[in-house]
């Protein structure tokens, strides 16, 4: 099926082997702008948190797993809702439906990739074993949830899922997985 006639969102479809670069670009530069400036909010969550990587900078060597993790999760969540939502799988009213089991399936993967990780912090920082499990099972429910959601607002707004809902799922699970790590870190070592 094709995305761009998925509930009529866009006044015409864009082939990409027969429009122009000046019309692909139009479609791409205000998303990616906005996203550039919502990534601020990563960066600011970082510097909030200096005082918990000035005590353990061990911990910034698992944010790029953890946050990743947080991102992938969710694209992959967003990728099923996209296509279930174009296919007439599933309908936008069905969100409620599906949070459940979209809450235990995250659960578990999270669980599943906390287990991998924890063993290569046992082996780097045995002491935020703890921090990074617990951060990687929360991020990984966070992401799947985000993902999940945004198809669904987007069908509601009628804005095409497919056009933004990767990026912005991304941006938001790393500004979601910055925060969650850093503040497990920062109440498990008890730094201010």
């Amino acid at each position: 099926e094709d995305f761009h006639k998925f509930g009529a969102f866009q006044n015409a479809i864009l082939n990409p082997l027969k429009a122009k670069a000046t019309v692909m670009y139009q479609k791409r530069i205000l998303w990616l702008t906005i996203l550039v400036f919502m990534n601020i909010f990563a960066g600011a969550a970082i510097s909030h948190f200096e005082n918990v990587i000035q005590s353990m900078v061990s911990l910034m060597f698992f944010l790029p797993f953890l946050i990743g993790s947080g991102g992938n999760a969710g694209s992959q969540s967003a990728t099923l809702m996209i296509r279930s939502l174009a296919t007439g799988d599933v309908e936008a009213s069905d969100w409620f439906k599906l949070l459940g089991k979209e809450f235990l399936v995250s659960f578990m993967l999270g669980i599943t990739i906390a287990a991998g990780v924890s063993l290569i912090a046992g082996f780097k920082s045995p002491e935020i074993i703890f921090v990074v499990a617990a951060t990687m099972v929360i991020t990984v429910m966070a992401g799947s949830l985000i993902g999940l959601t945004i198809p669904f607002i987007f069908t509601k707004l009628k804005i095409d899922p497919a056009t933004a809902s990767a990026p912005l799922i991304t941006s938001l699970a790393d500004i979601t997985g910055v925060w969650i790590y850093f503040s497990i870190a920062a109440k498990y070592f008890d730094v201010a």
